[in-house]
């Protein structure tokens, strides 16, 4: 397995490098989504909803949607269906979205309901971050999840607690971007690097004449564009496709602690070192021991446990590693220590603290 990772590995490393366009490493400032948040009720559960004495919230917005309709519980009566469950609903609002535009949105329970599978979802106003409605969310819930249970047994495949509704939520009121609002755009990069900023100004200076595109900073690059909307939607169009060469990013190495994963771009580099990693392992056996009394002692039988603590550090090897500026050649060198993923993380701290790996790391 390891040996076809390899190869994987050195095949992609020699391919050739292409040209990154625009629309691949920036965005027009102010065309974005935006998030939007509901709370709401999913019914027609089969038995598998929210228990309403440990989630009063439900019964609660049971109530309330019941006077809506004109019904209203006598004093002292307190419905306790087991068939509806209270749910967060979410969904993006895309830039440029009209009303009429129906959208897709995620529903999830925040009670305690065993399962939403065969629910629907009924009408959930959907709000922005300033608390206007934007959408209204309703229809049958898709759970891609299965489970039974018996006799105190259970199995489950996937999340039963969460489902979505295709085209569940129509679009009510737009929002507005400021696309065509002056003479320059701006275009933000996705990270910051002024050597890209610089290429990204080139090209379009380039195309559309010198003095169009002027960067402003390691992220942000202001262009002159016409001030007809159609002309400007043709600009845009044309801009983001432009060809252009990437700078080398910066060498760097995340490694997920949670994980172990580790992941580096083909900008690290070694520089020679010697590395040993053996392993320690801790052993710990326990025995139950019966201590049976003596006859007629008036004495009661003892269990005790025998607790046997085994130590034990195997030799790892010391390997050389020479200076090399391939990834392909850093990566062979450390799986020669034969190390997991939890080692490597270890490995590579280590590395940079001597001073011998030229990469950053980040840990998430």
């Amino acid at each position: 397995m390891k040996s076809l990772l390899t190869a994987l590995l050195l095949i992609v490393l020699a391919l050739p490098s292409q040209a990154t366009r625009i629309k691949e490493v920036a965005a027009v400032a102010g065309v974005r989504s935006n998030p939007l948040t509901g709370y709401g009720l999913v019914v027609g559960l089969d038995g598998t909803g929210d228990q309403t004495t440990q989630s009063p919230f439900t019964n609660q917005s049971l109530t309330a949607m019941l006077q809506q309709f004109g019904i209203t519980l006598p004093p002292g009566v307190t419905a306790s269906p087991r068939n509806i469950a209270a749910v967060v609903v979410t969904t993006q609002l895309p830039a440029f979205a009209q009303p009429g535009q129906q959208l897709d949105v995620t529903v999830a329970s925040i009670g305690n309901a065993k399962s939403l599978r065969g629910g629907t979802l009924i009408t959930t106003p959907l709000k922005g971050a300033d608390g206007q409605i934007y959408a209204l969310a309703q229809g049958n819930l898709i759970v891609g999840g299965a489970g039974a249970s018996a006799g105190g047994s259970k199995v489950q495949i996937n999340h039963l607690s969460a489902g979505r509704v295709p085209a569940g939520a129509t679009v009510e009121r737009a929002v507005p971007t400021p696309l065509n609002q002056g003479a320059f755009i701006q275009l933000d990069l996705n990270s910051v690097d002024f050597a890209t900023a610089r290429a990204v100004a080139g090209a379009i200076n380039k195309a559309k004449g010198e003095g169009t595109a002027q960067a402003m900073d390691g992220r942000v690059i202001r262009v002159k564009a016409p001030l007809n909307p159609d002309e400007r939607v043709g600009f845009l169009a044309d801009i983001e496709n432009l060809p252009f060469d990437l700078a080398t990013p910066a060498a760097r190495i995340v490694i997920n602690a949670r994980t172990g994963s580790v992941v580096m771009n083909q900008a690290v580099t070694l520089g020679p070192c010697a590395v040993a990693h053996g392993n320690l392992s801790v052993t710990i056996a326990s025995t139950p021991q019966v201590s049976q009394p003596g006859p007629l002692s008036g004495g009661q039988t003892v269990v005790t446990e025998k607790v046997d603590i085994t130590l034990k550090q195997e030799p790892g090897p010391l390997v050389q590693m020479p200076a090399s500026a391939k990834l392909a050649d850093v990566v062979k060198a450390l799986s020669a220590l034969g190390a997991t993923p939890g080692d490597l993380l270890a490995i590579l701290q280590a590395m940079k603290s001597a001073g011998a790996l030229q990469a950053e790391l980040e840990v998430i």
